[in-house]
């Protein structure tokens, strides 16, 4: 449903973003993630077609942003990071007028339209209020219904859940999940609880480069180079110890003690195994106590930090 075939912006002798490509699929949310300067606006700007790319080029929904741009904004619904309000018109009215601007000429069809995306973005209470009489929240709700009001295929949202507070922004992630299928969502942050709360696979940016692409999960399996396991056992340290690194594909075993008399062991397993089961019968038919087994993954946090920390290793990016 997107494509983008290596975008490059330079201002002036500075390259804002270096040679991006990726895709997304059609009913996919995407998280493209990055700190602040990193790229990501520039990015959302040249896939709507608002920002011409220096070099490259890009697609949605099968129409080129450069050659067929008129086709494939109609395809797009888009929230910038900082949201264009005409704030002298009521909410109800604004959301008509920008309906009708995207083709809603059909009087009825609008209305329904309108009404339907104000209750998803939970407007309705405010529909006869001035955009200029709202809270920042409120104005950024009024922004994500702007962008949803079309019904568009693609969202390219920039930031969508800034200026909200912590009940909106559950709400907003909510409703950006519940798009997922009928629509193909990207969404920009710099916050990285929003991907992992919302995204189902991930790009990295960094200095205008794609550092990293994959689901949270893959790529805490490349970091780490290994699974890795964790089990709270009440039984002798070191021979629960002994006994998990015997088990065929454990490459290493550490242990920390917990409360109550019981350990925590932290064992490493060769990339692309699940001993669960294999680790839980061990313990379980030696006569141990086992309190609690459960896979350990990096947080986003650490993947975030330890990519645009590091050198960027091209065997994190997808080909």
């Amino acid at each position: 449903m997107i494509q983008a075939e290596h975008l490059t912006k330079y201002y002036g002798p500075r390259a804002a973003v270096r040679d991006v490509t990726f895709e997304v699929a059609k009913g996919e949310i995407l998280g493209f993630l990055g700190p602040n300067g990193a790229g990501k606006s520039t990015t959302m700007r040249m896939l709507t077609g608002y920002l011409p790319p220096t070099s490259g080029t890009a697609k949605i929904a099968g129409y080129d942003i450069l050659t067929h741009s008129l086709e494939a904004r109609r395809h797009i619904g888009y929230l910038p990071e900082n949201v264009p309000l005409y704030l002298e018109m009521a909410v109800a009215d604004y959301l008509h007028f920008m309906g009708e601007i995207r083709g809603l000429t059909n009087g009825r069809r609008r209305r329904q339209r309108v009404d339907t995306v104000m209750e998803m973005t939970n407007l309705t209470h405010v529909r006869d209020r001035l955009i200029a009489k709202l809270s920042k929240g409120y104005r950024q709700r009024v922004g994500l219904a702007q962008a949803l009001v079309a019904d568009p295929e693609v969202l390219i949202l920039d930031e969508p859940t800034i200026g909200l507070d912590p009940k909106q922004i559950i709400e907003t992630r909510n409703l950006i999940k519940s798009l997922a299928g009928e629509h193909t969502v990207i969404l920009s942050t710099h916050i990285l609880p929003e991907v992992s709360a919302t995204c189902q696979r991930v790009i990295i940016i960094n200095d205008g480069e794609i550092a990293a692409v994959d689901t949270p999960e893959n790529l805490t399996r490349r970091l780490r180079g290994a699974e890795t396991l964790q089990l709270e056992v009440r039984g002798p340290r070191e021979a629960v110890a002994q006994l998990l690194r015997a088990q065929p594909k454990v490459l290493d075993v550490t242990a920390q003690p917990a409360p109550d008399g019981r350990t925590t062991f932290t064992v490493s397993c060769e990339l692309g195994s699940d001993l669960r089961e294999q680790l839980a019968a061990a313990v379980v038919g030696a006569g141990y106590g086992l309190s609690e087994l459960r896979s350990v993954r990096l947080s986003l946090e650490e993947i975030f930090l330890q990519i645009i920390t590091e050198e960027p290793q091209p065997e994190l990016v997808e080909a």
